[in-house]
């Protein structure tokens, strides 16, 4: 089941970073080598069973962007699923990025006027902290106007934070065909074992693909800070050629586990017994895990029927 994602921005806003650091396995630091994307580069990634994801990263040289819209309009802009543009928070040709981002919409709307917008405002991290709020606010404003009679949704970013992270797991969790049953499983789940809270992630990704919350906590940006520390350990236990597979943490106020779950994904069980033991939330995790193996079965099998 392939999605069309398309990848757009002004060049240097920094769209092959932040795929690099999601599908590729990369740290921030280690962005700074890559150079920039020539035309059109295609990568497919297989995200979650038969979910592929068919990613097309458009290079931002004014000479591509014109021929995107010109005599490759059809092919670019054809059976497009979800549409990212990313924007560089301190462009300084404002008026020509929204020029283009309106140039895509008008092609969109043509071609696959179903699509999902999202747009990300990134670098955040070089605005100064107490103006984020503020300009982000005006960014959407302006292009949640600019995107009608579509809807577009936003999202503040940067490669050195959580929000990379929160933005592409809520963009991939528009795109699983049965989140929904995903979510209901994993509700019940934590009602039987009394869990606080249980988090289904992508197990290439490490994104946060589903969720249940059963006491509330305060911490809204924990998920991808949690996502972004486990991939940064996966990376070092892979530099030392030792394979994550697991991990639990303990204090006097919850214990956490971690572990492979499916084919596809980790689990993280959170729980404000820190008394609780190892082994019975470890055999509680492995007795769930043929459940959620059908359900991902069955999800294969429906979409390789067309069954959305």
């Amino acid at each position: 089941m392939k999605k069309k994602v398309l990848l757009m921005g002004k060049s240097g806003s920094g769209k092959t970073s932040m795929r690099s650091i999601i599908f590729a396995n990369y740290i921030a630091r280690d962005t700074r080598r890559l150079g920039a994307t020539i035309d059109v580069e295609h990568s497919h990634v297989r995200f979650l069973g038969n979910l592929v994801l068919n990613l097309w990263d458009c290079g931002g040289q004014e000479a591509f962007m014109e021929n995107y819209f010109a005599s490759q309009r059809d092919n670019i802009f054809r059976n497009v699923e979800v549409l990212i543009y990313v924007f560089d928070v301190e462009s300084r040709e404002l008026e020509k990025d929204m020029h283009y981002y309106q140039s895509c919409l008008e092609a969109i709307l043509q071609n696959s006027p179903e699509a999902k917008i999202f747009c990300l405002i990134h670098k955040m991290d070089l605005v100064q902290e107490d103006q984020r709020d503020l300009i982000f606010r005006e960014r959407e404003e302006n292009l949640q106007r600019l995107s009608k009679p579509l809807d577009c949704t936003c999202f503040r970013t940067s490669i050195w934070d959580e929000t990379l992270y929160k933005a592409w797991s809520s963009i991939v969790y528009m795109l699983i065909p049965n989140v929904k049953e995903l979510e209901c499983s994993l509700t019940n789940f934590a009602d039987i074992i009394d869990a606080d809270e249980v988090l289904l992630f992508e197990r290439a990704t490490f994104l946060v693909i589903s969720h249940t919350e059963r006491r509330p906590h305060r911490d809204p940006h924990r998920f991808e800070k949690v996502s972004n520390i486990i991939k940064q350990f996966k990376l070092s236990c892979s530099k030392l050629a030792a394979q994550f597979q697991s991990m639990e943490v303990r204090n006097s106020n919850f214990a956490a586990f971690i572990d492979v779950f499916t084919s596809n994904t980790y689990v993280m069980v959170v729980t404000s017994d820190s008394t609780i033991p190892s082994a019975a939330t470890l055999m509680n995790m492995k007795n769930a895990r043929k459940h959620f193996e059908k359900l991902e079965k069955l999800s294969e099998s429906q979409s390789s029927m067309g069954v959305r």
